[in-house]
């Protein structure tokens, strides 16, 4: 695994992130931001997948149900190859490939359709056990956030994967620790999340979501992992790598202006904290 190279990756689709926000004038840069070296090192490293067969019936899946960070995945799969990065600048924009949640019909790479909370899961569920059933090989990822577990939809789904023993199932909950009205333990408190994980049956890793060869690490084990499914609580830091918006709560739905937005930029190029 070449680090440098997946960090410079990582770099480039913070920096599209940005200028697709500022160009459209909205969007979720907090959340888009804090989950990125998780897709890097899944969409570059990890995942079976091919660009040029977008709905090759043996790739892996990837579900990304906090939709909103749709900037995010966006940014990855025009790195990836999926489409031209020049498709970022249309971002929300009419008759765009790239709305402001992810849609299977219209965006290549995207799995499935997301945004409103809660359900990622229950849908990765029916693609594992689907999976299962036909005897393919495939694995099925898929990313919460942590305020997103405060959806009671979540805990059934997470029930059902331990009940099935989807052990080609993994969970990435990115936990870090904000959502839109402030922090998870104000509006509701969710830890332990790996205690609570780990109740229902699940085999649970622990790792800084900013740490490519943890991450990578912590996705070899979970396909070695037998009988049980597998989540991955990843702790990162909301706005990561933009030195004014992280762990800025107000960042969640903001845009930045032109002056931030050349600030943002510059400080990531220079690798300012990442």
């Amino acid at each position: 695994m070449n680090i440098a190279a997946l960090k410079k990756t990582a770099r480039q689709v913070r920096i599209d992130i940005i200028n697709m926000l500022q160009a459209t004038g909205t969007g979720h840069p907090g959340g888009a931001l804090s989950m990125v070296e998780l897709l890097t090192v899944l969409y570059f490293e990890k995942m079976n997948i091919n660009p040029r067969e977008p709905k090759w019936q043996d790739r892996d899946r990837f579900i990304l149900s906090k939709g909103h960070a749709a900037p995010g995945l966006y940014a990855i799969l025009a790195a990836r190859g999926f489409f031209p990065k020049s498709e970022l600048s249309t971002l929300r924009k009419f008759k765009s490939i790239l709305q402001g949640h992810p849609d299977m019909k219209v965006t290549p790479g995207v799995d499935m359709s997301s945004g409103s909370l809660g359900q990622g899961l229950s849908v990765a569920n029916g693609m594992a056990l689907s999976g299962k059933l036909d005897h393919k090989g495939y694995r099925v990822y898929v990313l919460l956030g942590d305020g997103e577990l405060q959806e009671g939809q979540v805990w059934e789904s997470v029930m059902s994967a331990a009940h099935y023993k989807l052990d080609n199932l993994t969970v990435f909950v990115d936990c870090n620790g904000l959502q839109i009205n402030g922090s998870n333990e104000e509006v509701m408190g969710v830890q332990p999340v790996a205690g609570k994980f780990a109740a229902f049956g699940w085999n649970v890793l622990e790792i800084d979501g900013h740490n490519m060869p943890d991450i990578a690490e912590a996705i070899d084990a979970a396909m070695a992992c037998k009988e049980k499914p597998t989540v991955i609580v990843a702790k990162t830091v909301k706005g990561k790598g933009v030195s004014f918006m992280e762990n800025q709560v107000s960042w969640h739905g903001a845009v930045p202006n032109q002056e931030q937005t050349a600030q943002a930029i510059a400080e990531l190029e220079r690798g300012l904290g990442i």
